[in-house]
């Protein structure tokens, strides 16, 4: 006789049909998010916010670049908490939830694309995770770090909201003890002068900050749907992700002075001081949480498309998938196209924001398989995308070439002042409203 395993009543439900539960407190969220301010990219990639010129070289001093960080995160620490709230009161993925702003058959355009997006990171991460463990022990076999890595975010993400338990239950505090500790001794070294230098491009250094906050917006509704309420939900991903990415940030800003902005030595700083190797290898051992994160939301993702598909299946699948490419690629040329796909729901956020705050979605979207499409909120959203890449066409090929042109044909020259993100959700939820307005009266 055979025995069924019935799913833990306090546990993601499987399938796209099953109800959401509400089971995560403000304190288990505020753990999440705030492990996911805090990431071995924060380090390696804090040059970002000093506005690096076309060879790389910083633009901002790193005073400069700790106020960019402040004043951007503060900004997408509140996107993100909007984006947060829908999934709490809809109870449903950040995916399926953009069938009630475009329709079922529009939203499967984000929903792909976020896929690409998040298969990306993914992969990217268990990249980052080996790099690190591989300093950490001092050499050893790359395959093996990114093999250990997959496993263990495979592993977290059957049972992804006791994982989100797990991580407030133990590694948060080790985490903020490694902080501390780290603060105190890297501003005990001989830091040099961090305020000489320009300020002329600090809005593009707050930009790289809010983008990284914004990053998270397409899937913060995967976990928030389980919220027990929308407070609880926007003060947990807007606070608690802010601050730490704030002070993980800083941190490595601090580290990367220590190194006269050498972003590929920037570990070095950690793992010199007295028992860092130790203190560091906190941060590589909770670095699966993003990858965790990462492979989870794709399984969200690609549930839109099959929403009754076994998410258990999926998460196994997208493991695996994501160690072959971190086995198999270089991702350094793939950076660009990540950071383009991530622009684009900068607007869409917008488009989100005022359509469920202030029309449809207050009284209630149509998240069905057979919600209606809705071409105006794909105009808002397009229109936004359109302001972001005037702004900042990237670096990716013919992409960045056709927004290049058309700044060209229009005579436009983007201030060094201008922040591509903030005038794309502006333009986005402006054009929204109006349609709104319209479709009111």
């Amino acid at each position: 006789m055979s025995t069924v395993v019935e799913r833990p009543s306090d546990e993601a439900p499987y399938t796209l049909d099953e109800p959401a539960p509400k089971v995560l407190s403000f304190w288990d969220q505020s753990a999440f998010w705030a492990n996911l301010g805090v990431s071995l990219l924060a380090f390696s990639g804090a040059v970002t916010v000093l506005a690096p010129d076309a060879n790389g070289a910083p633009q901002l001093p790193i005073m400069a670049g700790i106020v960019a960080m402040i004043v951007g995160t503060a900004i997408g620490g509140v996107m993100l908490g909007l984006a947060a709230v829908p999934g709490t009161r809809a109870g449903v993925p950040a995916m399926m939830l953009l069938r009630g702003l475009f329709g079922t058959r529009l939203s499967y355009v984000p929903t792909v694309l976020n896929i690409l997006q998040m298969i990306g990171w993914g992969t990217f991460e268990l990249i980052v995770i080996a790099d690190a463990a591989g300093q950490l022990f001092g050499g050893g076999p790359h395959w093996a770090y990114v093999v250990v890595a997959g496993v263990i975010t495979t592993v977290l993400t059957i049972r992804p909201l006791g994982s989100v338990r797990l991580l407030r239950r133990y590694v948060t505090t080790a985490v903020v003890v490694a902080l501390v500790y780290f603060y105190v001794q890297l501003v005990r070294q001989p830091l040099p002068d961090l305020g000489h230098g320009s300020w002329s491009h600090f809005w593009v250094g707050a930009d790289a900050a809010l983008a990284v906050s914004i990053s998270w917006v397409p899937m913060a509704a995967d976990y928030t749907r389980h919220s027990r309420s929308e407070k609880a939900a926007f003060g947990a991903a807007g606070v608690a992700y802010g601050l730490t990415q704030i002070v993980a940030y800083v941190l490595g800003l601090l580290a990367l002075a220590l190194v006269a902005g050498d972003s590929a030595k920037v570990f070095g700083p950690f793992q010199h001081v007295a028992l860092g190797t130790l203190f560091f290898a906190v941060f590589v051992l909770r670095e699966v949480d993003q990858s965790f994160a990462n492979v989870y939301s794709t399984a969200m993702s690609i549930q839109n498309l099959v929403p009754r598909v076994d998410r258990r299946l999926l998460t196994v699948v997208l493991g695996a998938l994501t160690t072959v490419l971190a086995l198999a690629l270089n991702m350094n040329n793939y950076s660009g196209f990540l950071t383009l796909i991530g622009s684009v729901f900068v607007p869409m956020l917008g488009v989100l924001a005022v359509d469920f705050f202030c029309f449809t979605g207050r009284r209630g979207w149509d998240v069905s398989d057979r919600s209606p499409a809705r071409w105006a909120m794909i105009v808002a959203w397009a229109a936004g995308i359109a302001a972001y890449q005037l702004v900042n066409p990237g670096n990716v090929g013919w992409w960045s070439r056709l927004w290049t042109h058309a700044q060209s044909a229009m005579g436009f020259t983007p201030p060094s002042w201008m922040s591509a993100s903030l005038l794309s959700f502006a333009v986005a939820a402006l054009v929204t409203g109006v349609i709104g307005a319209l479709s009111r009266s």
